[in-house]
């Protein structure tokens, strides 16, 4: 199981590079895609088409030639395969034949933009992709309404628009999300914000590209107070080392509030029922 470059050719890893040129076969969702990545790195290992709708037709002759000895290396188009690509079935399939499975970690989508989009990462949950119809999509997203970890999700370009606004709609305007688009390409985009602000940005804008999203669990949109300027909280000041005090006057002069007024609203926000005004 090798993890490949979700853009940038530069990431694929040592180790990933040796085990693809040591292997007998590589098989992958698209052997032209592949085979241009393979010729980067001079590697001349044959390939096999492995993909969603040829999976259980290729995976006992896959399991045959590894109980003969055959190592073959599996990959996806881009990325760490069967995490939202084909890939688990033959996973499964080889160590219920007994085959050893080793992971070679490479790009995660999914991660990388977690990593980077300044929301909680200590608990989260992979969506993958959201049901395509409008009703289907808005019913799942009703279903993790209420969901304390950090959610997230892929996308395809043309739907990020109507997806945005839905999630506006179910989750509310004030959660914040952030929008990461072709990571590690040359077209790179990191946008953070509340979603009302990013289904606002993307409206009516012509997306391209590959497309995660990642938004703030319920849980953590009660610490995340609601005066926010640009997608800067009063939460992302304080945890950057100023006081709640401090944070509050910043907000205030960015959004044109009483300094108090927003300094009251975070002590809410905290649970804390009282009018003192001392230094956190």
């Amino acid at each position: 199981m090798i993890g490949t470059p979700i853009g940038n050719g530069g990431d694929l890893a040592p180790r990933a590079i040796k085990v693809l040129a040591e292997a007998d076969l590589i098989a992958c969702e698209d052997t032209r895609r592949t085979g241009r990545m393979l010729a980067e790195h001079s590697i001349r290992t044959p390939t096999i088409s492995y993909f969603e709708h040829n999976e259980e037709q290729r995976i006992p002759g896959l399991i045959e030639r590894m109980l003969a000895g055959a190592t073959i290396a599996l990959v996806s188009d881009a990325g760490t395969p069967a995490i939202s690509d084909p890939g688990f079935r033959l996973v499964r399939a080889a160590h219920e034949a007994g085959v050893r499975v080793a992971p070679i970690p490479g790009a995660s989508a999914a991660i990388a933009a977690l990593s980077a989009s300044g929301l909680p990462t200590d608990r989260f949950t992979f969506e993958g992709f959201l049901p395509p119809r409008d009703s289907a999509r808005h019913t799942r997203l009703g279903e993790l309404a209420h969901e304390s970890r950090t959610i997230v999700f892929y996308e395809a370009a043309r739907r990020l628009p109507e997806t945005l606004a839905t999630m506006r709609d179910v989750f509310g305007p004030e959660r914040m999300g952030a929008v990461l688009r072709e990571l590690t390409k040359t077209h790179e985009e990191v946008m953070r914000s509340t979603l009302a602000s990013l289904a606002e940005t993307f409206a009516n804008r012509e997306v391209l590209g590959e497309v995660t999203i990642v938004v703030e669990g319920a849980e953590g949109h009660g610490r995340e107070v609601s005066s926010c300027a640009g997608g800067v909280t009063i939460a992302a000041l304080t945890e950057a080392g100023l006081s709640l005090k401090q944070a509050s006057a910043i907000i205030a002069r960015a959004t044109g509030r009483p300094r108090r007024e927003v300094y009251q609203e975070a002590l809410r926000s905290r649970g804390v029922r009282s009018d003192d005004e001392s230094e956190e």
